[in-house]
């Protein structure tokens, strides 16, 4: 396929389409290491195709990729039965990755309907949105808080086996959406700023939001600096353990989608806990689907939401 297809998005013309990139290889390319040459300046942009799957109906769209840098800068209206097929022939994917590579027949349609052409009407400029997100109802203070029933959870680094798995959940009557889905754990949540919050049931502090995808390695890596520079004013900030993060899960999604309090972001999907699987692979709780889960640590890697001991 030729790389120097071109195509207009509004006023902006683009002039070279990367048609070997895919969504699986940007994490290697753009977050961490891979197949391909990391690319190393910060201000270089790759364009390429995707299929957006995340909702019943796909999308075509248009990415600008860059280090740390990911924008849909358009939407094309493409035929509806054929991203279907593309979705369809895309195989057995994780719940949480839903972004296809595009197919040859999209690739043929793109060439014989878009590209090179000049201003199209299929083209639709994405404009992007700034958004205010709704962390909820401003949580009591820290001294207004009578905690009734306090419980220790384990707060050190585990090995911890599939089947270990749901008794470790209805130990604690953990929501689980696969073992325990009719669990519930009562959390005791207070204010401290706009960065971090406190549960005082369980006498952990928690990030609101958290730490951006990354390998296993480089988010230990991440958690070393954010200690270092007093993040909050503290330096103990780690990862939760299985324990710990299966605390935060609600039964029912919140208005972000979450199985999380409000007062968290949304921006955390799913996070590394410290926590490893015999014979390989390290556990995540899952704040989208409320399951915890178990994959490899280096792509697509996790995000991070750290805690520390009150």
């Amino acid at each position: 396929m030729d790389e120097f297809h071109s195509i207009q998005v509004g006023d902006q013309h683009i002039g070279a389409i990367d048609w070997e990139m895919t969504p699986d290889l940007t994490f290697g390319t753009f977050e961490s290491w891979g197949g391909r040459e990391r690319v190393r300046n910060n201000n270089e942009r790759l364009y390429y195709f995707f299929v957006d799957g995340w909702d019943e109906t796909p999308k075509l769209c248009l990415m600008e990729r860059g280090v740390k840098h990911a924008k849909v800068v358009a939407e094309i209206a493409a035929p509806v039965e054929m991203l279907a097929r593309c979705v369809a022939s895309g195989g057995k994917v994780a719940r949480f990755e839903q972004s296809f590579a595009i197919s040859d027949e999209i690739c043929d349609w793109l060439v014989a309907n878009i590209l090179d052409k000049g201003a199209s009407p299929l083209v639709r400029p994405v404009s992007p949105r700034i958004e205010t997100e709704n962390m909820g109802e401003p949580l009591p203070s820290r001294d207004s808080v009578v905690v009734a029933d306090g419980v220790r959870l384990p707060a050190t680094a585990a090995i911890i086996q599939e089947e270990e798995l749901p008794t470790l959940i209805r130990a604690h009557v953990f929501f689980e959406a696969e073992h325990n889905p009719h669990g519930g754990f009562a959390k005791q949540l207070a204010a401290v700023d706009d960065d971090t919050v406190i549960d005082l049931r369980c006498g952990l502090m928690w990030q609101r939001g958290g730490l951006d995808i990354a390998s296993h390695r480089v988010m230990n890596r991440r958690i070393e600096e954010l200690n270092a520079a007093g993040f909050a004013g503290y330096h103990d900030w780690r990862l939760p353990t299985m324990e710990e993060a299966l605390s935060l899960l609600e039964p029912t999604r919140n208005a972000k989608g979450l199985h999380l309090p409000l007062c968290f972001s949304k921006e955390q999907p799913f996070v590394f806990v410290a926590a490893q699987r015999k014979p390989g692979g390290y556990w995540f709780v899952d704040f989208k689907q409320g399951r915890a889960f178990w994959s490899s640590g280096t792509i697509p890697g996790g995000f991070a939401r750290l805690t520390r001991g009150v």
